[in-house]
């Protein structure tokens, strides 16, 4: 019996380590002590953010602001799922995730955009209902590129898994040049896309720190 509580409760650690890190980095922090930082190429990066949640969010009481943030990135956690992306972290009301790691995956960018569909759908959905019941609704910008990453854990009693690079800079600059209900991507990914998604050319936007990028709206 001693035993196998022993056995359920090391399960229970394993099951809540896969949910903190991806399955190949939790192994080798279980089986070394320690997770190697990895340079990782065509990862495709997503950023959604909800536009003037700070605002919105003074409406509502603090318990059922935070409950409907919660059964919204829940959401959004099936989402990843389904489409193999994994999920980096919550900023706040902001949504990271990127797609083709810590496994190389060829499809990487499309299935990212696909992904990105189900979200602003899903947000799209969400408002009609609040609408018809006269509530605060939220409205969601997203903004994708593709590029190199370095990937790693940090810290030391509470891992986290997280990216770092030019690619996340940039990804971040084109959600910050996005629109509300639009999903905007770079001409990088686009490159890898356009003879699967239909795009509208932006033409070059300016993003601070960057400089001048190619942007498309994603048409869905």
């Amino acid at each position: 019996a001693q035993r196998d509580t022993i056995d359920q409760e090391r399960q229970k650690a394993e099951e809540l380590l896969l949910n903190i890190l991806p399955e190949q980095t939790a192994n080798e922090l279980k089986e070394k002590g320690s997770a190697t930082t990895r340079l990782y190429k065509n990862v495709t990066v997503l950023f959604a953010d909800l536009i003037d949640f700070s605002k919105k969010s003074e409406k509502l009481d603090p318990k059922k602001l935070i409950e409907e943030l919660n059964n919204c990135f829940i959401q959004f956690d099936d989402i990843t799922v389904k489409y193999g992306i994994e999920k980096i972290k919550t900023i706040g009301d902001a949504y990271m995730c990127a797609g083709g790691i810590p496994t190389c995956d060829k499809n990487s960018a499309i299935n990212t955009i696909k992904a990105a569909i189900e979200m602003q759908e899903l947000m799209k959905k969400w408002k009609q209902e609040k609408l018809e019941k006269n509530e605060p609704y939220w409205e969601m910008r997203i903004g994708i590129h593709t590029g190199q990453v370095i990937g790693g854990v940090i810290g030391k009693k509470k891992f986290a898994f997280d990216i770092w690079g030019n690619a996340v800079n940039i990804a971040s600059r084109i959600e910050s040049a996005s629109e509300a209900e639009k999903i905007n991507i770079s001409g990088a990914t686009y490159d890898l896309v356009k003879d699967k998604v239909k795009c509208v050319y932006r033409g070059k936007v300016a993003a601070k720190n960057i400089g001048d990028i190619d942007m498309y709206f994603v048409q869905f």
